[in-house]
């Protein structure tokens, strides 16, 4: 887990090191443990590299790597968990190795297989790599968009990096602001990610499951990876199902204990972290394989005294199954104002709360020198957590997710609504908070795709939170807020192949009596403790931001209200903004919803006083 970033020089001009050294120095965070670069010939290329050193923590695993032969040189952000079969296969056909890494087993499977490799691998990635011979530059982004990619074609150049802001501030690329994508955020956060466009107008991102050639100056970009053309043939009975759904999930866990350095887990106490959790201790009993880390025993809990999202007795409860003494870590009033502007400024982008609480529970892990961390992302938009019980197609986010809840509320209404109406009717809504024009929504990933004809409402809905709309979202700020401190977040809900089969999966299996991700609450069955597995009680990882709007933040958002930022005031009337925010100040009647529909217009607001 890594910082990547490169430059291309159409012209065969040189790039000097001072610019690349911009770019990775900005990525510092991402990766501590060490810096690279490599430069073709004519240094017309540059690729760099910052290091979170994981597998192969030894110099043999240092980027940007060269192939055996010199022709090949990558750099690589994230992990391919299945490296060691893939190493074998490899070495079987006469490859031979010379270090340890996931990274020497792309450079190898590249030689041996072209861009065929990807559908080989089990991981998550982003990563970058350069033929000296026919100097060509291939990029590629993992199936479901876990780790980023960002890229800019500036003048005669062509420039890539693991971040937006490292785009920007490096000053190669120009940071002129798209203001469609800043009124879009501000209606619907949840309708960017999964586009190619970004705040910054020159700046674009590389969609999940594409891949991109830069050849003679041409950008070629495909798409490689379709989840709906990869659907298993699924058993007849549920117990057969729920067999195969637990096999798939407990091979993915094993295979994300590999590591050369400690791992952990963020626990809430929920069901997904929760089942992550007992899962490894499962597998620990089992036997752990090779390369898997024996000092997996760290969880850490963000617990938020007389708050209404405070989990701590059920993560207790779930970490004495596993057999793990917790790290507590109070997160209150206090924490409030607590790095704020870094905070912001580390999630990169807009959002619907302030996600201090997600921080800093991976500065926690950092601080117990614990930089891997198995959690429960994915789980929700996969097996449909945002189910309103006793109604087996509507769809609630918690925290009144903002647009997300108004598209799926309009769907279980009429299946056929069109997207026009859908975005009158958060016209209506979001125009409240003082924006002044209304965009059209954006083409997002996998929106196009041919849905099997057998699946019902649930399987629809969930498959675009999945690839389109939430998910994304939800994918970016944890890569960003956990690589704000070195963490490597791995995800054993995302395994292609457990999303795969849980997506061929009908309604029925995901929903049943009442409760949601029924085939995983089956599957786990005295694995981890009853009243979780089977707890119907679903609370967001969030901040306190009620609370804390109706406390220690007023003082704050009253002085970003009082700013000036000329490009905000050109998208916003300031003055409506104002009078939503007093109204709820003077009642001190902030809630989840309200705090979802108006955090997004003063996130903005921020960043675009941090970018003027």
């Amino acid at each position: 887990m890594c910082g990547i970033a490169g430059i291309v020089d159409f012209g065969g001009r040189p790039v000097a090191a001072d610019e690349l050294g911009r770019l990775t120095d900005l990525l510092s965070h991402r990766g501590p443990d060490g810096a690279g670069a490599w430069f073709s010939t004519d240094r017309a290329v540059a690729l760099g590299h910052r290091r979170l050193a994981i597998i192969d923590v030894s110099d043999r695993g240092s980027q940007p790597m060269l192939s055996s032969d010199g022709r090949y040189a990558i750099v690589f952000n994230g992990e391919i968990y299945n490296f060691l079969e893939l190493r074998r296969e490899l070495e079987n056909a006469g490859a031979v190795f010379h270090s340890d890494s996931d990274t020497e087993v792309i450079l190898v499977a590249w030689k041996a297989w072209g861009e065929a490799m990807l559908q080989k691998f089990n991981g998550m990635w982003a990563l970058a790599i350069y033929d000296s011979a026919t100097r060509e530059l291939f990029l590629a982004r993992d199936r479901f968009g876990v780790k980023p990619l960002l890229y800019a074609r500036s003048g005669s150049r062509f420039v890539f990096s693991s971040e937006q802001r490292a785009l920007v501030r490096s000053k190669l690329v120009d940071g002129a602001l798209d203001a469609d994508v800043a009124r879009r955020l501000m209606v619907d956060p949840f309708g960017v990610e999964a586009s190619t466009r970004t705040l910054w107008r020159e700046v674009s991102r590389l969609q999940a499951g594409h891949c991109m050639w830069l050849r003679g100056g041409r950008l070629e970009i495909k798409r490689w990876w379709r989840t709906v053309d990869h659907l298993p043939e699924v058993p007849t009975t549920q117990p057969e199902r729920i067999e195969r759904f637990r096999e798939l999930f407990m091979d993915s866990v094993a295979l994300r204990m590999r590591s050369d350095v400690p791992i952990g887990t963020c626990l809430s106490g929920g069901f997904d972290s929760s089942a992550v959790a007992c899962a490894m201790a499962a597998h620990e009993k089992s036997g752990l394989g090779p390369r898997d880390n024996v000092s997996w025993r760290h969880a850490f809990v963000a617990t938020f005294p007389g708050s209404s999202n405070d989990e701590r007795p059920m993560a207790e409860e779930a970490a004495r199954w596993a057999g793990i003494s917790p790290t507590m870590l109070e997160i209150g009033n206090k924490d409030a104002l607590h790095e704020i502007d870094r905070i912001i400024d580390d999630n990169d982008d807009v959002y619907i709360s302030l996600p201090s609480a997600v921080w800093l529970i991976y500065r926690e892990l950092r601080r117990h020198n614990v930089t891997v961390s198995l959690d429960g992302h994915g789980a929700d938009e996969l097996m449909g957590a945002y189910l309103q019980q006793g109604r087996s197609t509507a769809f609630k986010l918690r925290n009144a997710i903002t647009a997300a809840t108004l598209h799926s509320q309009l769907a279980r209404r009429a299946a056929d609504i069109s997207r026009a109406a859908i975005l009158a009717r958060q016209g209506r809504y979001f125009l409240r908070g003082g924006l002044r024009a209304l965009p059209k929504p954006f083409d997002l990933a996998a929106e196009g795709d041919r849905l099997p004809s057998s699946w019902g409402p649930l399987n629809r809905r969930l498959y675009r939170m999945f690839h389109s709309t939430v998910l994304p979202t939800i994918l970016r700020n944890f890569d960003r807020l956990s690589m704000a401190h070195g963490i490597e977040v791995r995800m054993p809900f995302m395994d292609w192949r457990l999303v795969t089969y849980t997506m061929a999966l009908p309604d029925e299996s995901k929903w049943s009596q009442g409760y949601t991700k029924m085939v995983a609450r089956q599957a786990m069955a005295g694995t981890m403790p009853e009243a979780i597995r089977m707890g119907r009680r679903k609370v967001g990882f969030n901040s306190p931001m009620p609370e804390w709007l109706n406390g220690p933040l007023a003082p704050w958002v009253n002085c970003l209200l009082d700013s000036k930022v000329p490009m905000f005031s050109e998208l916003v009337d300031e003055s409506r903004l104002r009078s939503a925010v007093e109204r709820h100040a003077s009642r001190k009647s902030w809630s989840w919803e309200s705090t979802g529909h108006i955090w997004p217009y003063l996130n903005m607001k921020w960043a675009l006083a941090k970018a003027a």
